[in-house]
């Protein structure tokens, strides 16, 4: 397909027929985990495995798609897959996903008696099991404390789905009803983008579709390497912190080098810390998604979103590192560290592209708060889990935003209303954290406060987090960012600062926990901030008088 408008029409009705599929699995979830806080995600890939759409719901989540299906493709011959076949998985050593409250779904899509492409779908599970409430512990130590392990099983043959193994994955969690019903809205996801690929097929033809398909990866690998060809060769490198690796200790250093030669880029993970004794080591699913992210994001964000911007971009990560690591190593809180190597990544590529396209460093992380324990009214119990924004990095010609998630998450908040409604819980405080956002010509983002009250005893809080010791780092003479903190019963006489890493603290009816989240760092030199933006801050209260 020579013709750039009929291209364009041809991207978007795959981008149509993925958003039909996350609007279906968003409206028709039972979770506020998925139907609030829109923590899915939804892709076509052909039946070679490539990817040729993806929804704008959550990069990460890139990774475990890309993951599911090559591990489906190598797991079972499509010679030996039925229609109305669906998959589940979810490991990140067995099946290609990127933690275990992720789980996806595959469906082959049949034209013509033959596999013609995949629809597949992830989401994430508030609870799969383990020691910890949530299934994330940045203290978990290995794999075998994450929750249940779901290798490629078949869910569903030919239109059937195995109720069986639907109640062994369903009751290996807190609340099976939940994880029971989000499942079969999975499944019944795929089936409607099944449809929809059918529908497209029928109307073009399949030979169309196909040649189509082609011309459309080479157009996507063709014009990112143009992008590359426009940087000057050269390479830069930039290092990025965990405050610790899960267990406490010394920061944690996560170095990007990048590396442009031609119309190629390198990205060299070579100085990053070994993998961790907690759950921040990064699969390589995960770390493919964080790389390909990123280079859309700087180089070309209108870039279609599928296989072919990945030809031109080489990944080089030591195994038995941080970015690399091998079994059994805990991975439960892989999406801080994502957000950390993205820090690294943004921070390299400041140095190589123009100043207009740079970003201070953001808060960089999602810290994830989980609370577990009685229903609020009935038997039963819930589970809750948010991961909570901060602030954006400030650019050379604009403030950061405040109060929203950045690089590889991309989840809405929960309502107010809707957490109390559903959970034993009440928000006493939501609100942007005074003088979190690191000063400078223009000024970094703020952070979050949230502070959540406990209504019944025996609720048990968790949290994995990060950036309580470092801040985003500003650019251009721009300060850093506020740090994150958690405090157990703020204002009492208990009062009391916790871990970023906290779990199983059991709260008393009446008992609160308050999570700050860190700020984003500053652009330029503060001195030469406009008097009429400092005198805005000044009156809406997000910077004090005396700092």
């Amino acid at each position: 397909m020579t013709d750039p408008i009929a291209m364009e029409v041809f991207s978007n009705r795959l981008l149509s027929i993925t958003e039909d599929m996350g609007s279906t699995l968003i409206r028709s979830s039972f979770s506020t985990n998925i139907k609030e806080r829109k923590d899915c995600s939804v892709g076509l890939f052909d039946a070679g495995g490539r990817l040729i759409a993806q929804a704008a719901h959550i990069p990460l989540h890139l990774g475990s798609l890309l993951g599911s299906v090559h591990a489906v493709l190598a797991h079972c011959d499509v010679a030996h897959m039925r229609d109305g076949d669906a998959f589940v998985l979810n490991d990140p050593y067995l099946a290609g996903g990127t933690h275990m409250p992720d789980i996806a779904i595959v469906t082959p899509v049949f034209i013509d008696g033959a596999v013609r492409a995949f629809a597949a779908n992830v989401g994430h599970h508030s609870d799969v099991g383990g020691p910890v409430p949530g299934s994330i512990s940045g203290r978990a130590r290995s794999i075998f404390e994450e929750g249940l392990r779901l290798p490629v099983i078949r869910l569903v043959r030919g239109g059937e789905l195995d109720e069986d193994l639907l109640a062994l994955i369903a009751h290996n969690s807190r609340d099976p009803e939940e994880r029971s019903l989000d499942l079969k809205v999975q499944v019944a996801t795929n089936v409607r983008g099944v449809s929809l690929m059918r529908d497209l097929v029928r109307r073009m033809g399949l030979a169309a579709v196909t040649a189509v398909v082609d011309d459309l990866l080479a157009y996507t690998a063709r014009r990112l390497r143009n992008r590359i060809r426009d940087m000057a060769d050269g390479e830069a490198g930039f290092t990025a912190w965990l405050d610790d690796d899960g267990l406490g200790g010394d920061p944690v250093p996560i170095r990007a080098t990048v590396a442009v030669r031609g119309d190629t880029l390198a990205v060299d993970f070579a100085g990053t810390a070994p993998e961790t004794r907690g759950a921040f080591n990064v699969p390589e699913s995960a770390l493919r998604a964080t790389v390909y992210y990123t280079v859309k994001t700087l180089l070309d964000p209108d870039l279609p979103p599928n296989s072919g911007l990945f030809d031109c971009v080489a990944i080089r990560a030591e195994p038995g590192t941080l970015v690399n690591p091998r079994f059994p190593a805990a991975v439960g809180a892989r999406s801080i560290t994502c957000n950390k190597i993205a820090r690294a990544l943004f921070g390299a590529f400041a140095q190589l592209l123009p100043a207009d396209r740079a970003m201070a460093s953001s808060h960089d992380s999602v810290p994830a708060i989980i609370f577990s324990g009685p229903r609020r009214t009935g038997d039963g119990s819930f589970v809750y889990l948010e991961t909570i924004g901060g602030g954006m990095g400030a650019r050379c010609d604009t403030d950061g935003m405040e109060a929203i998630h950045v690089h590889l998450t991309n989840t809405s908040n929960l309502p107010v209303e809707a957490l109390e409604n559903e959970y034993a819980l009440l928000v006493d405080e939501y609100a942007l954290v005074p003088d979190s956002g690191g000063a400078g010509r223009h000024r970094g983002g703020l952070g979050i406060a949230r502070q959540i009250r406990a209504t019944r005893d025996g609720v048990v809080f968790s949290v994995r987090s990060d950036g309580h010791m470092l801040g985003a780092p500003g650019l251009a003479g721009g300060m850093p960012g506020g740090t994150a903190r958690l405090v157990r019963n703020i204002g009492t006489g208990s009062e009391e600062t916790l871990s970023s890493k906290t779990a199983s603290i059991v709260l008393a009816a009446g008992e609160t926990v308050r999570i700050e989240t860190g700020g984003g760092g500053g652009f330029g030199v503060p001195s030469e901030r406009d008097p009429a933006a400092l005198a805005a801050d000044l009156r809406d209260g997000k910077v004090s008088a005396v700092r």
